[in-house]
């Protein structure tokens, strides 16, 4: 998770796993970046909640990659995530 742009840390970050082969097997990497558009100005907990990157969300996307589909979609449903 970074609140940087696409192209940041977590590119180089998969750059290193996939030079290493280590995207080759089981290991799951979802990037959690800021998105592509504009965030309206705000308080910092709405502006991370619209940009997908509150706890809630990293949880989510935890879940998801775990293979608890239903629980990471409750997890969004519980806070009014999108």
């Amino acid at each position: 998770v970074e609140e940087g742009a696409i192209g940041g840390f977590a590119s180089h970050v998969l750059n290193f796993l996939a030079k290493d082969g280590l995207l080759d097997g089981s290991l799951k990497v979802r990037p959690m970046t800021l998105p592509d558009f504009p965030i309206d100005h705000g308080n910092y907990d709405k502006q991370i909640n619209d940009a997908g990157l509150s706890a809630s969300h990293i949880a989510s996307t935890a879940l998801s990659l775990m293979g608890q589909k239903a629980a990471a979609v409750e997890v969004l449903a519980a806070v009014g995530g999108k």
